[in-house]
């Protein structure tokens, strides 16, 4: 058996375990004779280093495949990373800016060179980090959203869906990422309420001295105006419907026409409408068949309709526009606003709407089928906590068509070519035959397209015979947070629905995201960030994992606290140092096979019973997800039960002379310890795999160990009642030395005065253990008791009475405890003026208030507790 070095070391525990794993192919599926359990990693993006919310989510997973092998399950845990189109663009353009060009000066070959580096240089980061983390990951089942089978599995899902009518081209109005040149969803965009302005300008009315004053916060867009809208019913403006005004930024006369989506004493209740720039707009544009010229170039420079301004960016021609507006007297007034503002999730530039030709998938018929889906009990997706399916269902019964098309190179090309002479569009997994005639689309789809069939995708699919697919999917447990219910979720349960007829995953268990201590949400720009990396460093994976699991129920936010992990770091030093008592107390030469679980006295029995219950309990909760419960459970069985009373009480038994007695409490402290260490097992792998080596064990690695099971032969209903008098009886010794400052060198005799039949015996039974724990022997029972006894109630009513005369001097006593009522009584009485005092308790720092209540509260108290001692005296 291998030796547990004098103090825990989290650097020494964890070095090389995990190559050890890797190379012996324990995290390896495949094994035929065992009923398949699978889960899918939510894959990574290769733009950076996995954080600390990687790291909650991995470690969430990593327990319950760890727990499913152990129960004999042929576990399947696939690993794999996202190319995560244009956010690894962005890094990359970025790298490449650094360098002094852009990828236009390289052209698209070149480009995805330095991206396929990119992702080869951080692909190898996140798998050391993987493996610092210790995830149980089956390595020969990688794969990459742009790998080969990955690739041929989106083309066929894209041919499949065109051909079916559910891809289609649009022009519609999007948003437009003008600092990555792209196209983005609607999900890809977040609000941010920013200061800003709504400007008033006046239009001159053709032929006419009058005036119409319209509204706008983007000034910057005029140039694309096609027409003005009025309210029909709005009788100030009803006599200009048919008229034409000028529009003061070019002086194109623009109809003014009337349409009920204006709102009624909304601003001026005059709207411009410029169709290729607002969606709006666009609406109005179609059903009145306007004109829709775009007037900004693709990155947010403006282009040759806005005249003198062509070419300066967006903003800089709005600043120029009002300046000017105000010079030639077109301005009204500027109101100063605060709005919410779209910006892209990934370049953080304001996002322009913008109308563009893109493709699109029709929503509405598989978001029908994914909620149709939910009836159905034997193949629905279980959320937990339930309360996020609606949240799934929501967005589904009100989701717009997605917009799938990239202005990308890196990603997957979109399987479309255009006839270079007819302008006929060809949608195929392969090129045209006659390729000089076609040119493929340039654009890339947009990077959840891919990610949407990684349940299946990664299984082989579109190959149904294949082994993988064949045994694997449906995928049992999906891991995720809440943030990306929309973006990733629900796309997979209806890709997955469409093109399997089944579920991508059994549940799907959401957690929340981690905040700082003061339940801030992390970011670069708070500086609050943490590195997972730095606190393995720090701490041990070990102590990280245990703490992300123990911090929070599922579905809920968890704030990062440090003062936790050096509790927990306590914990696992708690248990380092009983499993160095047990392997001190046993023969180096015992093996799992010795271990008898006989001749067991009632501190044996106690443990043995518990355990089971703690068996039973981690179980219900591991199957639940509530893996804070069972973390709480662990904890309290092991801190309070196993190494604070029956390690104690242990020691009795092993410095005694009886041999059989000895060696049943050996063969049980070996037993519950290779019990606990894997129960530990998925939330703390390095650690348990030390200690599972240095005492006797049944396999190879704690890895490929079994679950421990509940033995049926150590269930006893009435050992924790029967225990329960031993520890009220060592807790009000221990009590009734401290409230009378008796030594614990000092032996004291305590009586019991029973109102339970036949306690003698039992209690009889405990001395020994009683006189271990708190250097106490017993009188006898149902002894006169004097009067000055200190008495305590003990389960069932029983009273535990030691007499003070032989230890305390009690005239002294009463006389300190007087001293220190009086002391008590001078303090409550200034309390309780300040506290009457209406200048103190108004003109006062409402804290200081605050903190002389809770010192009265204190005061109360203290005095209260030497009321009842002086009576019992």
């Amino acid at each position: 058996m291998k030796q547990l070095a004098d103090k825990y070391d989290h650097h020494m525990v964890e070095k090389d375990k995990y190559t050890n794993w890797v190379e012996k192919g324990y995290f390896e599926a495949g094994d035929l004779s065992k009923k398949p359990y699978s889960i899918v990693i939510p894959p990574p993006n290769v733009t950076g280093k996995l954080h600390l919310g990687h790291a909650w989510d991995t470690t969430l997973q990593d327990i319950i495949i760890r727990y499913k092998r152990m129960q004999g399950f042929d576990a399947l845990w696939l690993p794999g990373m996202d190319h995560a189109g244009i956010a690894t663009q962005a890094k990359v353009e970025a790298r490449m800016r650094e360098e002094g060009i852009s990828r236009y000066d390289i052209g698209r070959e070149k480009f995805l060179e330095k991206a396929w580096s990119w992702k080869e240089e951080y692909a190898s980061i996140i798998r050391s980090q993987w493996a610092k983390l210790g995830l149980a990951l089956d390595y020969s089942k990688e794969r990459f959203t742009l790998d080969e089978g990955l690739s041929e599995a989106v083309k066929t899902v894209f041919v499949t869906l065109y051909n079916k009518g559910l891809i289609y081209q649009g022009e519609r109005i999007i948003n437009w990422d003008p600092v990555q040149r792209t196209a983005l969803s609607d999900i890809e965009v977040y609000h941010e309420d920013i200061k800003g302005y709504m400007y008033y300008f006046k239009y001159k009315i053709v032929d006419s001295d009058e005036e119409l004053v319209v509204a706008t916060t983007r000034p910057e867009t005029m140039f694309g105006d096609t027409a003005i809208f009025v309210h029909p019913d709005d009788e100030r403006y009803q006599k200009y419907v048919g008229m034409k005004a000028i529009n003061p930024a070019n002086g194109d006369e623009l109809p003014i026409m009337a349409d009920d989506y204006i709102e009624l004493g909304k601003g001026t209740s005059v709207m411009k409408c410029t169709p290729a720039h607002d969606p709006n707009d666009f609406a109005l544009g179609k059903k009145y068949g306007l004109a829709m010229p775009i007037c900004m170039n693709d990155d947010g420079t403006m282009n040759e309709l806005a005249g003198k301004y062509n070419g300066m960016d967006r903003f800089a021609c709005r600043d120029a526009l009002v300046k000017d507006f105000e010079a030639a007297g077109v301005v009204d007034h500027i109101e100063e606003i605060v709005h919410p503002v779209g910006h892209s999730e990934r370049s953080h530039a304001i996002v322009e709407p913008r109308l563009s030709k893109q493709w699109f998938v029709k929503m509405k018929p598989l978001a029908q089928a994914a909620l149709d889906n939910q009836k159905n009990e034997d193949n629905r997706v279980n959320f937990v906590p339930d309360r996020f399916e609606k949240i799934f269902t929501q967005w589904m019964d009100n989701i717009e068509d997605w917009c799938i098309s990239r202005q990308l190179w890196w990603g997957h090309q979109i399987p479309a070519w255009y006839n270079k002479t007819t302008g006929e569009v060809y949608v195929g997994k392969e090129a045209p035959e006659d390729i000089e005639n076609w040119k493929q689309d340039e654009d890339v789809l947009d990077t959840w397209f891919s990610s949407a069939l990684w349940p299946f995708s990664t299984m082989g699919w579109p190959d149904t015979d294949n082994e993988l697919f064949k045994r694997y999917f449906p995928t049992d447990t999906l891991v995720t947070g809440y943030d990306i219910i929309f973006f990733w979720v629900s796309r997979m349960i209806f890709q997955s629905l469409e093109f399997t007829g089944k579920r991508p995953f059994n549940h799907v268990l959401i957690h929340g995201l981690i905040r700082d201590e003061q339940g801030r949400k992390m970011s670069k720009s708070l500086g609050n960030g943490v590195d997972p990396m730095d606190v393995i460093d720090q701490y041990g994976a070990d102590t990280l994992r245990f703490f992300l699991t123990n911090n929070t129920a599922p579905g809920q936010d968890m704030r990062y606290v440090p003062s936790k992990l050096e509790a927990i770091s306590h914990f696992i030093n708690k248990i380092w140092n009983s499993a160095r008592f047990v392997k001190m107390n046993i023969s180096e030469d015992m093996t799992w096979d010795d271990v008898k679980l006989e001749n067991l006295n009632l501190p044996d029995l106690w443990i043995l019973n518990r355990l089971n219950e703690v068996i039973r309990d981690v179980n219900t909760n591991m199957d639940k997800f509530e893996f804070g419960n069972v973390g709480s459970a662990l904890y309290d069985f092991i801190w309070n039960e196993f190494c604070s009373w029956y390690i104690e009480l242990a020691k009795e038994t092993l410095n005694g002379d009886d041999a059989i007695a000895k060696k049943a409490t050996q063969d049980t402290l070996v037993y519950v310890l290779n019990a606990i260490v894997r129960l530990l097992h998925p939330f703390m792998p390095f650690v348990t795999e030390e200690i599972y080596q240095s005492i006797p064990h049944a396999s190879e690695s704690i890895v490929i160990a079994s679950w421990p099971e509940v033995n049926a032969d150590f269930d006893n209903d009435k050992i924790d009642d029967q225990f329960a008098y031993l520890m009220d009886i060592v807790k009000g010794i221990r009590e009734i030395r401290h409230q009378y400052v008796i030594k614990n060198t000092v032996e004291v005799e305590y009586t019991i005065t029973t109102k339970v039949d036949g306690l003698e015996e039992l209690l009889a039974d405990m001395a020994p253990f009683i006189s271990k724990l708190v250097n106490a022997k017993v009188a006898g029972y149902n002894l006169e008791v004097g009067k000055n006894a200190a008495n305590i109630i003990i389960k069932g009513g029983n009273t535990l009475s030691i007499d003070l005369g032989q230890y305390v001097d009690m005239e002294a006593e009463k006389a300190k405890a007087q001293k220190e009522l009086g002391k008590l009584e001078k303090e409550l009485e200034r309390s309780k003026k300040m506290l009457s005092n209406p200048n103190f308790v108004n003109k006062a720092p409402a804290s200081k208030v605050e903190e002389e209540k809770k010192k009265q509260a204190d005061y109360e108290a203290k005095y209260a507790a030497l009321k009842e001692k002086l009576a019992n005296m």
